[in-house]
């Protein structure tokens, strides 16, 4: 108990120095939202009554504390570029990211555990061999380049998707999963190539301890071993970096969303620094802070209570 009572503090604390700095990153660019606000209507007069309604006049620690307050209660203020409130902005864009993130970490388990399984399960045999060159190329490959590669085969090439385009989830829930496919998978590979990576290795290190060779010795089959004995604890680890991971896809939605021209966070982040639309760009890169720290969070207490050593250390 006392250790999720300390990771807890942690995380809190975490959670306040991230909006913290995301307040301050965005005071100190040296911009007048009213000018952008009140466009040609902009007069000295005018742009001071917006400062004061806005609260831009307040000192800095009051204006972070009533952002904070808000953020926290739901409502994180009202964007510059749309005059309205920031949780309406992002509530579509939020749908199409999440969609996206668990999409492909869903991939990632599907196509790492079995990897992960053969490479250990044919360890030194020509089918290993290859499968880690394959590895190592798919690790180094960075998700963008995988979505340009794509939406070129099989947008440009093939026409299984039109690219650019999108299919809201209003048209139906599989019509969109299908279009977010591809982004997913682009998402999906290099973690998964390192999610295999790291459960063969697990795997590999348990086939080495002594209950390994005791459950040899009763006469099981190197695959009645693995499956029954080894994978199990060979998990762990991996579980941990699965969970992980989840926060991985979150960012590497945001970079992908560019690629595949998305109606996600990561397109609203980049138009809203653009545009100086700061209660979004903040409440954006909170979001995203949160989700990180908050699953590295979950990944913590999940080892604690899955693997006993940790609970022993």
């Amino acid at each position: 108990m006392a250790y999720v009572i300390k990771k807890t503090g942690v995380l809190i604390i975490s959670l306040v120095l991230i909006s913290l700095l995301a307040f301050l990153a965005f005071q100190i660019i040296p911009a007048d939202p009213t000018t952008k606000i009140l466009g040609t209507d902009y007069t000295p007069e005018k742009a001071e009554a917006l400062r004061e309604q806005l609260g831009l006049n307040d000192p800095l620690p009051a204006r972070y504390l009533n952002w904070l307050k808000g953020l926290i209660s739901g409502d994180p203020g009202i964007s510059y570029s749309y005059f309205m409130p920031v949780k309406e902005v992002m509530q579509g864009k939020i749908q199409v990211t999440a969609a996206l993130s668990l999409f492909s970490w869903v991939l990632v388990m599907l196509f790492s555990i079995p990897m992960g399984i053969i490479l250990a399960r044919f360890q030194g045999g020509h089918l290993e061999r290859t499968g880690i060159v394959l590895n190592q190329v798919f690790m180094a490959v960075p998700p963008f380049f995988l979505g340009m590669l794509f939406t070129y085969l099989f947008g440009l090439v093939l026409q299984w998707f039109t690219p650019g385009g999108y299919v809201p989830f209003s048209a139906g829930f599989g019509k969109a999963m299908g279009y977010l496919f591809f982004p997913a998978l682009a998402i999906a590979i290099p973690k998964a190539a390192k999610t295999a990576k790291l459960l063969r290795s697990s795997i590999l290190n348990e086939m080495n301890k002594d209950y390994v060779r005791t459950a040899y010795s009763r006469g099981n089959s190197r695959w009645a071993v693995l499956r029954d004995h080894v994978l199990r604890n060979a998990m762990l680890p991996v579980i941990t970096y699965l969970a992980m991971s989840l926060a991985d896809t979150v960012a590497g939605s945001i970079i992908v969303e560019q690629v595949f021209a998305l109606p996600g966070l990561g397109r609203l982040l980049l138009s809203s620094i653009g545009n100086r639309d700061f209660p979004v760009a903040q409440c954006i890169v909170v979001i995203i802070a949160f989700i990180v720290i908050f699953m590295n969070y979950l990944a913590d207490i999940v080892t604690q209570y899955v693997d006993p050593r940790v609970r022993l250390n």
